[in-house]
């Protein structure tokens, strides 16, 4: 990205750009030269606030957590370089060290997270180093939450699987701090309980006659969803509040005024501030005011079939790839699991009861995953700018890259030599994915598949070539696009 700034010059985006508050020293010019790309579009919001705090009423949509991790960093560990650079050189230093940091660990808990859902570890391994590669790379890389957001999300999911319901939940609750589409997540800790209550009741006949113990089960079950669901919707409530309390009081008088040029940009650009005179804003007087879905609504037009205009085809175009092979993916499931879908995956297979769980993308524990994943998509397409759709499911969702390594491993020769399908699965079945021996799973981390295929792609079909075009393609682009304020995802 420091090469691109280079070449090609930053385009004159009307997008959020407060002023500089103190001129920068010699050393902050080579930090912004370094890294400078790393803060283009909604970065400003997150380095803003990291280092003004929720100065404006449209920064609310950035949610706290990331930008107090970027300031914690800044002042504790870059504290010894205060004398050599501006606050907002070590917030810019920071969130670069933060993103590679949650970015590495977001891979490992991808890979630990597919190696008990899908029971396979070399299809969790090539899924692991596709998220390496995402095609929303730049974004794990700039000063944006989604990294820290995938991190938190991916552990959360493989905590549940391992039956860690409270450290899960911890997770998850984190997650909803660091963006709104996080609530989202509740969903898992309602489909455990529930699906663990119903193969209950599967069981055994003799416990469903017994009435009394029976409401005493569901009223337990119900009980521990109600406060995981109440623990992930905690962040999002308590900010909301925060912002009813900044924006829709009178002030209490203790906070220092705005600087100058900041309050001078609000009159500019009609930036509402924190605790004006000048009335309060129209959601503070709704039955729930709720902050974030007027911003949405009021700045950036966003809600239902809003986006669907003709000017916008080149939007959808961007959504395309991310679009199809999500649908694919939930598709594919479908056709291979039709009765496990359409009994929501609550139905006792005999399979299970047997001890014979089927490995890779179609096996059964992929069922709440594709629903999560297709829920996100439908909301994305037609409520969001479909442009944000490829880093809105590639920070928040497995799925994509679980499909697209088990595509690769379907239709890619040069990666049947690590074993047959049912091979694979045999020794996934036998072999626990925390062992030391990866089996016919694969020949372990020693070798990398993703970068077999990169070396030899004159060698794969036209379907490896279409899905390591796109996430090439678009991790390429995005740091030339993104990195200079051009338009990108």
């Amino acid at each position: 990205q420091a090469l691109f700034n280079l070449l090609i010059p930053d385009h004159a985006a009307d997008a959020f750009s407060p002023p500089r508050l103190l001129e920068p020293d010699p050393w902050d010019l080579l930090v912004e030269w370094l890294l400078g790309g790393l803060s283009r579009w909604d970065a400003e919001h997150f380095l803003f606030i990291a280092e003004q705090g929720y100065v404006y009423e449209h920064n609310c949509a950035f949610f706290p957590l990331y930008p107090l991790a970027v300031r914690a960093l800044a002042e504790g560990a870059l504290w010894p370089f205060q004398r050599l650079l501006r606050l907002r050189s070590r917030l810019l230093i920071s969130a670069a060290l933060l993103n590679s940091l949650f970015s590495v660990l977001a891979a490992s808990a991808l890979y630990k997270l597919g190696c008990i859902v899908l029971r396979c570890r070399r299809g969790a391994f090539l899924a692991a180093l596709l998220f390496s590669l995402s095609p929303a790379n730049v974004f794990m890389a700039a000063a944006y939450s989604e990294s820290m957001f995938a991190f938190l999300v991916f552990c959360a999911m493989w905590q549940l699987e391992k039956g860690q319901s409270w450290l899960s939940g911890l997770l998850f609750s984190l997650a909803s701090g660091v963006r709104a589409n996080g609530l989202i997540n509740a969903g898992f800790f309602l489909y455990s309980r529930g699906k663990r209550f119903a193969l209950q009741l599967q069981g055994g006949s003799g416990s469903v006659r017994k009435l009394p113990l029976l409401w005493k089960q569901l009223l337990s079950v119900a009980s521990a969803a109600v406060l995981m669901c109440a623990g992930v919707f905690l962040p999002f409530a308590l900010f909301q509040c925060y912002a009813y309390v900044r924006f829709c009081g009178a002030g209490t008088g203790l906070e220092p005024p705005a600087p100058k040029p900041l309050l001078q940009l609000a009159l500019d650009k009609g930036y509402r501030l924190a605790a004006t005179e000048g009335g309060n804003p129209p959601w503070c007087s709704h039955r729930f005011p709720v902050v974030y879905s007027y911003i949405q609504d009021t700045y950036w037009n966003v809600g239902f079939l809003r986006y669907f205009e003709l000017k916008q085809i080149p939007n959808f175009l961007l959504a395309l790839p991310v679009t199809l092979l999500g649908s694919w993916a939930a598709w594919t499931y479908i056709v291979a699991n039709p009765r496990h879908c359409l009994t929501l995956g609550l139905e006792r297979r005999k399979s299970e009861e047997e001890g014979k769980l089927r490995a890779g993308f179609c096996c059964p524990a992929v069922f709440v995953y594709v629903v999560h994943a297709t829920v996100l998509l439908v909301f994305g397409f037609f409520c969001m700018h479909v442009q944000v759709l490829t880093r809105f499911l590639c920070s928040s969702s497995p799925l994509l890259y679980w499909f697209s390594a088990h595509l690769l491993q379907e239709h890619e020769p040069l990666l049947w030599n690590e074993g047959t399908d049912d091979q694979t699965t045999a020794a996934c079945a036998e072999k626990p994915p925390g062992g030391k021996n990866p089996g016919s799973c694969g020949k372990g981390p020693s070798e990398n598949p993703l970068l077999r295929l990169l070396l030899n792609c004159g060698l794969i079909t036209p379907l490896g070539k279409g899905i390591l075009g796109f996430f090439v393609t678009y991790w390429l682009l995005g740091l030339i696009l993104h990195c200079n304020f051009l338009p990108w995802t």
